[in-house]
């Protein structure tokens, strides 16, 4: 490419000095993710489904996960994903990046998802500790329950203020 040699604007650096480019750059540097988020939909939760591992489809883990409620998100309801999807995907229609699907869900399925598992979270804890405690020995203890709670002030003083 041949140098210049006046001082002349070229209309190349006058698009280079717009606000538009300095706005674009003038924020700290985050490396671009893998995966694109989609534009929110009220009442849906999005996730990414894996469709593909080692190049193998996962049909048992998409299987899965559309019987637990997961559907597929057509490419005609987020045409700003257009560009990023796979060639050759199994979906149809689908988008589907690096062996992944997008799928989505209502938010009330996810709430009474959430709160099973936080059940079962808290039935395992209680169960563990339950099977923990049966092994202790009021002789020589492995852990003091605490059933209630008590309040101690510092020396010289009493819990009425007469201190």
């Amino acid at each position: 490419m041949a140098e210049r040699t006046d001082d002349r604007a070229m209309p190349w650096d006058r698009e280079l000095t717009t606000r538009e480019a300095e706005e674009l750059y003038s924020h700290d540097y985050r490396p671009p993710t893998n995966l694109p988020t989609p534009d929110p939909e009220d009442g849906y939760e999005f996730r990414w489904v894996r469709s593909a591992l080692a190049g193998d489809t996962d049909n048992r883990n998409v299987s899965m996960r559309f019987r637990e409620g997961w559907e597929p998100v057509r490419i005609e309801d987020h045409p700003e994903l257009m560009v990023l999807t796979d060639r050759g995907s199994t979906f149809e229609g689908g988008i589907e990046v690096g062996g992944l699907i997008l799928c989505k869900t209502t938010v009330e399925h996810m709430n009474r998802r959430r709160a099973y598992y936080e059940e079962l979270a808290k039935r395992q804890s209680e169960s563990v500790d339950q099977n923990f405690l049966r092994e202790n020995d009021p002789r020589m203890p492995l852990l003091q329950p605490e059933k209630h709670t008590t309040v101690s002030f510092g020396p010289g003083r009493s819990p009425r203020g007469g201190g």
